[in-house]
C-alpha cells in the first residue's frame, strides 16, 4: 500500500510541434505544378525558383501527390530553361511575344 503519490517527472520538457499535415504537403505539390505551369508562359524569372523549392519542399515532406510534385519540379527548371534561351536569344531579361 502506498500512501503517497509519486513526484512528476519535470526532467523531460515538452515541447508542441505542430505535424506537418499531408494536405500542407499536397497543397505544395499542386502549387509547385501550376506555378511552374504558368511560368513557362510569364514571369518565368519568378515562377520558376518557386516552383522548384515548393516541389522540393512536398517531396522532402512526403507528399502523396509525388507526380504532381516532380513535374511542378521539371516544370520549375524548364521555366529557367526558358529564361536562358530567352536572354541568350535576345540579350535581356525582358522579352515580347511580338518580337
Amino acid at each position: 500500500m502506498q500512501l503517497t503519490a509519486e513526484a512528476p517527472d519535470r526532467t523531460r520538457t515538452r515541447t508542441r510541434t505542430r505535424p506537418t499535415g499531408r494536405r500542407d504537403t499536397d497543397g505544395m505539390a499542386v502549387a509547385s505544378f501550376v506555378l511552374g505551369l504558368v511560368g513557362l508562359l510569364v514571369m518565368n524569372v519568378f515562377l520558376g525558383p518557386v516552383a522548384i523549392v515548393l516541389a522540393g519542399l512536398s517531396l522532402w515532406r512526403g507528399t502523396a501527390r509525388r507526380g504532381r510534385a516532380l513535374l511542378g519540379l521539371g516544370l520549375g527548371v524548364a521555366d529557367l530553361v526558358v529564361l536562358a534561351a530567352l536572354v541568350a536569344a535576345d540579350g535581356t531579361f525582358s522579352w515580347s511575344i511580338t518580337g
